[in-house]
């Protein structure tokens, strides 16, 4: 293709960037090892440092246009319901205050870079919210189950048990918003990208 057109290329691709996740759950509040070192607020800054190496590594490579996607509601997955909810099985609070935490201090970041590097055409995607409005609202989007997984859930969370030959699979997964302990089906995520990209495309185009 040669230097040239890459860089074209490179300029005009959409680049979607989501990290964060499993940082938080599994690095900071199920391994040990980060709480030695870090408190949440200085672990999310910690976060948001890597994030930021990362964006600007992208942009020296050429990228131009970067859709940084937040954190979900993750102390609401199926997962930490089982983890750290109680016999109701109620949201971990203390997971989602650290995600939106990130994402605040992530969203700020991708404004500082805008008004920073020349060119760059940067969009902060929220997906905490509207996830938490499918969970808080679900009749309202077509579900009726919001707490546990279509597949290999259950009280153990057993993701190895979701699979074809698998009495744990439920056939209509439509009604589910988590396919398994952590992941949401099909029909949450078309509702999540239609929210997300409706409303931040034209910012990057």
């Amino acid at each position: 293709m040669g230097e040239e057109k890459t860089t074209e290329f490179l300029s005009k691709a959409l680049f979607m960037v989501y990290a964060g996740s499993n940082d938080i759950t599994v690095t900071y509040f199920i391994t040990p090892f980060r709480k030695v070192i870090f408190n949440i607020d200085s672990y999310t800054d910690f976060m948001t440092s890597l994030a930021s190496q990362f964006f600007n590594e992208l942009y020296e490579l050429g990228a131009r246009r970067i859709a940084v996607i937040g954190v979900p509601s993750i102390g609401c997955v199926p997962s930490q319901r089982t983890l750290k909810g109680d016999k109701a099985r109620n949201c971990a609070e203390d997971i989602n205050h650290a995600a939106s935490l990130f994402n605040s201090k992530l969203s700020n970041q991708v404004d500082s870079f805008k008004k920073s590097l020349p060119g760059l055409k940067a969009v902060y995607f929220d997906a905490y919210n509207p996830l938490l409005s499918m969970i808080q609202n679900p009749q309202k989007y077509g579900f009726e189950e919001v707490n546990k997984g279509c597949c290999g859930a259950g009280d153990i969370e057993v993701g190895i048990l979701c699979n074809p030959l698998s009495k744990t699979s439920n056939d209509d997964s439509s009604k589910f918003i988590f396919w398994d302990s952590f992941h949401p089906t099909e029909a949450a995520y078309k509702i999540l990208s239609s929210k997300i990209l409706t409303r931040h495309l034209d910012e990057l185009l």
